[in-house]
């Protein structure tokens, strides 16, 4: 069995078949990238894997293990963290206080944030904060206040706060979006940075084929609802499937 596993997945919203048996395997230390026109149910298919959204029927696990029931505030205590197209930081607070939060969430389970800076001063907690600011090259921002941040730097903080929760599956939903090339290309490279440190498998929602093929090993082009071709990328640039998907016809 593969590291993530869906199975006969389908989800109905009224008359729309959003999900039409989906299947899909996702190795271990793997980037598995989902791709396909809009509306061909890549998000709501995302949303299944993280207690949003449950499937009508079909199955869904991930290292042997179901995630249906699961809440989205409960995914990180399976080993599953997510990257929102709009990056989840805490805006008011310093590039570190953001990092030193999810350190103290997977440690303690709860925390008030009125006690952020005294439990911020806790030696082991300042230690790997401030290395996962290393890992992603976000050091000499680290008292900075979030907010003044550009966009590729918030998307570099959140994948810190994600790391700093020691994921074993990392979903990401289009990392990219809004992004200038440069910062683009800065993401690509991070991501790939982050895969040879780690090996976490990542699964990535993503619009811009630049970042799909640059770093997926495997890709599921979905249309309407259904995976239409699962394949390495060398494989499926061309595939008259998705070309049709994409365009209307083979042309």
């Amino acid at each position: 069995m593969s590291y993530l596993e869906i199975r006969g997945v389908n989800k109905r919203f009224g008359g729309l078949q959003a999900l039409d048996d989906v299947n899909l395997s996702v190795e271990a230390g793997t980037i598995h990238a989902i791709i396909g026109p809009n509306g061909a149910g890549k998000s709501t298919l995302l949303n299944t894997f993280v207690g949003k959204l449950t499937p009508d029927s079909g199955t869904v696990t991930f290292d042997g293990q179901s995630l249906l029931g699961i809440k989205p505030h409960e995914i990180n205590q399976v080993g599953v963290a997510r990257v929102f197209q709009t990056p989840e930081i805490f805006s008011e607070l310093s590039v570190l206080d953001n990092v030193i939060i999810p350190c103290l969430a997977k440690r303690d389970g709860s925390f008030k944030l009125n006690g952020l800076s005294f439990l911020s001063r806790q030696t082991d907690i300042r230690e790997k904060a401030e290395q996962m600011l290393i890992d992603v090259n976000m050091q000499d921002k680290r008292h900075m206040t979030a907010s003044s941040l550009s966009r590729g730097d918030k998307r570099r903080l959140e994948m810190a706060m994600c790391l700093s929760q020691d994921p074993k599956l990392l979903l990401l939903d289009e990392p990219t979006a809004g992004m200038a090339r440069a910062d683009t290309n800065n993401t690509i490279d991070l991501l790939a940075e982050i895969q040879e440190k780690r090996k976490i498998t990542k699964v990535v929602i993503e619009h811009d084929m630049h970042v799909v093929f640059s770093l997926a090993q495997k890709i599921s082009v979905l249309a309407q609802g259904h995976v239409i071709v699962e394949d390495k990328p060398e494989n499926i640039k061309g595939h008259p499937k998705v070309k049709e998907a994409y365009l209307g016809g083979t042309h």
